[in-house]
């Protein structure tokens, strides 16, 4: 592995500000931020979305109509077309 070419790996506080969740990840990301997480001191990085937040992940997420265009159209109108 060539020396001075990779990014430097370290552990990483993201924080999901529309959940007020903390994640502790290892990260290659770029951040002049910091903060005191468990007695330590970590790089700090803020999301605006995350698993906490997300409405997949949450379970909140609208279904919407697994039918197409063609299958409404002919479930309406089919019993008019010969």
């Amino acid at each position: 592995m060539k020396l001075g070419i990779h990014p430097q790996y370290r552990t990483v506080i993201f924080h999901d500000t529309s959940a007020d969740a903390y994640f502790k990840v290892g990260s290659t990301i770029q951040t002049e931020k910091t903060i005191e997480y468990e007695g330590q001191t970590y790089p700090y990085v803020t999301l605006d979305v995350s698993s906490q937040s997300h409405p997949f992940y949450t379970g909140k997420q609208k279904a919407h109509s697994q039918e197409g265009n063609v299958a409404r159209f002919n479930k309406r109108f089919g019993q008019f077309i010969k």
